[in-house]
């Protein structure tokens, strides 16, 4: 079993990000508190969730219930835009049904559709790492571009950007754009995407003795991605954490790269 330590971190503004977290996007009650319980069990200490997901009551009491002390679990949820005036009070609901005082990282979840809209939400979240309540703030489905507006009308840039990420969204150009800025890249869906039966995926898995899952979360790694695994199933659970016991070589990575095609955009 891979110990939380062995787990490589993204050093944020305000704390330290670990490298491989637990998604729980369309996990509810009996089976989100099991799924959580497992993973935390297994050595996860980065747990994702969102309002939208509306699962953090059963994730809270998960982690309750775990005996992992609150400070070694980096917790992270996320705000809708349609949540646009009402940030303190869904912040209050997270926080209560999270059981905890903080977070660790709170995402505005996609972009407002106006501009002055995305101003005055980002402004909320800021304050909120302010006051204590987030020790990061960052956003989530959001272009350079939207990103670059953001910080223009602020003058503070997010601390991390998660999107649909995986094999087939690879883009060089969007890591080193988010590198410049100092934002830390976490994706999301990358196995959901992504052909596992590829023979690229498929030749590499066979050389290290892994599965094609754990090749493409392992790729994540190598390129400073921060992945979000989601699985309800304890072997599935502990098999996405298990990625440190080989590397991919510059050539297999590279292979990888190549499996890129039909790039495009969602939100979950």
């Amino acid at each position: 079993m891979t110990s939380p330590a062995r787990v490589p971190v993204a050093t944020l503004p305000g704390g330290r990000m670990p490298a491989v977290g637990f998604g729980t996007w369309q996990l509810h009650g009996d089976r989100a508190r099991s799924a959580v319980r497992e993973a935390l069990a297994v050595g996860y200490r980065h747990i994702d969730t969102a309002t939208m997901y509306g699962n953090e009551e059963e994730i809270g009491q998960a982690l309750a219930d775990s005996g992992v002390a609150r400070a070694d679990v980096f917790l992270t949820t996320k705000i809708r835009p349609s949540d646009l005036g009402r940030e303190r009070a869904v912040l209050r609901r997270s926080l209560a049904a999270l059981g905890t005082d903080y977070l660790d990282l709170w995402l505005v979840h996609w972009p407002p559709r106006h501009r002055a809209d995305s101003h005055q939400l980002w402004t909320e979240l800021l304050a909120a790492k302010a006051e204590g309540h987030a020790r990061d703030v960052g956003v989530s489905n959001y272009s350079l571009a939207e990103i670059d507006e953001l910080t223009s009308s602020t003058g503070q840039a997010p601390a991390v950007n998660q999107i649909d990420w995986g094999p087939s969204r690879y883009d060089a150009g969007a890591l080193a754009g988010h590198a410049e800025r100092g934002i830390a890249v976490e994706g999301y869906s990358g196995l959901k995407n992504t052909n596992l039966g590829d023979p690229v995926l498929a030749t590499i898995a066979a050389a290290h003795g892994v599965t094609t899952a754990q090749v493409v979360l392992r790729w994540h790694l190598e390129h400073h991605v921060t992945v979000i695994p989601k699985s309800a199933r304890p072997d599935r659970i502990a098999a996405n954490f298990e990625l440190f016991g080989f590397q991919l070589t510059a050539e297999q990575v590279a292979s990888i790269d190549g499996l890129a095609a039909g790039r495009g955009r969602r939100r979950r």
